[in-house]
C-alpha cells in the first residue's frame, strides 16, 4: 500500500458519524457514502485525495450550517 493509500484509508476517520447527535448524522451520512464510494471505485492518486479533501470540507460546511443555520 502506498503513503497515498494510507492517507486516504485514514481520511476516512473524519468523515463517521456514529458519535454525532441523530440530526447530525443524517446530515453527514451520504458524505460518508460518497466517501467510501470514491475510495473503492476512484484509482488512488492525487485527484482523489484532493476529491476527499473538499468533499470532507463541503460535509464540515454542511454539519456547521445545521447547527447554526444563520451562519
Amino acid at each position: 500500500m502506498s503513503d497515498e493509500d494510507r492517507t486516504n484509508d485514514r481520511m476516512l476517520k473524519w468523515f463517521e458519524f456514529a458519535h454525532l447527535p441523530d440530526h447530525l448524522a443524517a446530515i453527514s451520512e451520504p458524505f460518508t457514502d460518497l466517501a467510501r464510494f470514491l475510495v473503492q471505485k476512484v484509482a488512488p492518486g492525487p485527484e482523489r485525495t484532493v476529491a476527499l479533501r473538499k468533499l470532507l470540507e463541503s460535509k464540515d460546511a454542511a454539519v456547521r450550517a445545521t447547527v447554526h443555520p444563520r451562519g
